[in-house]
């Protein structure tokens, strides 16, 4: 390798210290791309990489109209409508309630598809039902947790529309290549998590134990079972539309905007309120989530740049196992000790996926394990906002709840670097 690409090497393990080290991540991955784009003598490559990620149109309908349909679901309570009817038939479970918590997480996941968005709607209701029941704190948590991994199979969730486009695919058509793999995954940390907290003894718990009620949304709440049914709506239409019936086949974009209709039908909100949330929530999709992706491709053209990106890639033309390993344990590893599997899948995809032929791979495929194996590193950090969050409800130290989750979260990354490539 040539000195600038030892450079490059040397800014990434900068780069990784000061994500671990909570600097904003978009700042860091821009910053260490143009600086790399600076002394290669190319820092229009950086600039360029920039403006063509602000208009990857595919990404922006996605994402932005899945993040304003999730805060209309939140703000007219839609969400905590379907929870509450999904708690309903399963109190009484005792220690049966993890899984099944950790179940019902997952699939309202894929209709919500942030991690913490979930986690909120879900923990305020599940959590203290599984306190009463007397299961122990770092438990309830663990169960919730555990299942904020639904959003693979959600088409808002930026991977899905990213790879996607990559591979020249639909949507809905990458999300058919891991379905599989994503509900093994969700069936390896259902019964992982759940035999952990039983050989842990979490279901003899104190039946006194108690919420952080700050942490939950304290105004007054009816459930409705029209209400209920809306975050539902976007996913049927995609997914029967692709499936069944094209007549009604559309874009992400267009079904969650079907989806928010039907949430300000149902709930009778004030229109002028209803659209600011709408659009609050599409410029945070924008600000947050494709500003993540914005600034791994400058951070990926950094590394072309240097060299170091045709260097790795010859290096790998000649094993498909190094790839393969590295498309697994590399997210999997940064969300871990970052908390956040975003910035090391999108840096790895926006890299290393686009050259999956050359190692006799598939684009999806390679690009479907990183985001795989990238998000079940975030689920056992301690660090992941999405942690904190359950453990704050729970009021139990982060670490116990990990400990829940860690064995079934590495169990679940080796099965799917053993099987999906």
């Amino acid at each position: 390798m040539t000195l600038l690409s030892w450079i490059a090497v040397a800014v990434i393990f900068v780069t990784i210290w000061a994500l671990i080290k909570r600097w904003e991540t978009r700042l860091v991955l821009i910053a260490a791309g143009l600086f790399l784009c600076i002394i290669s003598l190319d820092p229009m490559m950086g600039l360029n990489q920039f403006a063509k990620s602000m208009t990857n149109n595919s990404l922006i309908m996605a994402i932005c109209g899945s993040m304003g349909f999730a805060f209309t679901a939140t703000y007219t309570q839609c969400d905590r409508s379907l929870v509450h009817y999904l708690a309903a038939p399963i109190r009484g479970l005792g220690l049966f309630l993890v899984p099944v918590s950790t179940v019902i997480t997952f699939f309202v996941n894929i209709a919500i598809p942030s991690a913490a968005g979930c986690a909120a709607a879900v923990g305020s209701t599940l959590i203290p039902l599984m306190l009463r029941a007397g299961i122990k704190p770092a438990a309830a948590a663990a169960a919730v947790l555990a299942g904020t991994i639904g959003s693979y199979l959600s088409p808002g969730t930026s991977h899905n529309p990213f790879v996607a486009k990559m591979a020249g695919m639909d949507v809905m058509e990458f999300i058919g290549t891991h379905t599989y793999y994503s509900l093994m995954c969700g069936a390896i940390l259902v019964v992982g998590t759940a035999v952990v907290c039983f050989l842990m003894g979490d279901g003899k718990g104190d039946t006194n134990a108690q919420v952080d009620e700050t942490k939950i949304k304290n105004e007054d709440f009816t459930p409705n079972p029209l209400k209920a049914l809306v975050p539902l709506v976007p996913i049927t239409i995609l997914v029967v539309g692709n499936m069944w019936v094209p007549a009604i086949k559309m874009g992400v974009a267009q079904a969650m905007l079907i989806g928010a209709i039907c949430a300000l039908l149902v709930s009778l909100s004030n229109p002028q309120e209803f659209s600011k949330k709408f659009f609050d929530g599409m410029g945070k999709g924008y600000a947050d989530v494709l500003g993540i992706i914005i600034a791994a491709g400058v951070f990926a053209a950094g590394l072309r740049a240097t060299g170091l990106i045709d260097a790795c890639v010859d290096a790998l033309k000649d094993s498909n196992d190094i790839a393969r390993w590295g498309g697994s344990l590399g997210p999997w590893i940064m969300g871990v000790i970052t908390g956040s599997g975003d910035a090391a899948t999108l840096a790895f995809n926006e890299t290393v996926t686009p050259h999956a032929k050359d190692f006799g791979m598939t684009i999806e495929g390679l690009g479907g394990l990183a985001f795989l194996t990238g998000a079940l590193g975030r689920t056992m950090s301690p660090l992941a906002g999405v942690t904190i969050l359950v453990s704050g409800i729970a009021m139990v130290n982060p670490i116990d709840v990990i400990k829940r989750t860690a064995i079934p979260c590495i169990i679940a990354v080796f099965a799917c670097a053993f099987l999906m490539v």
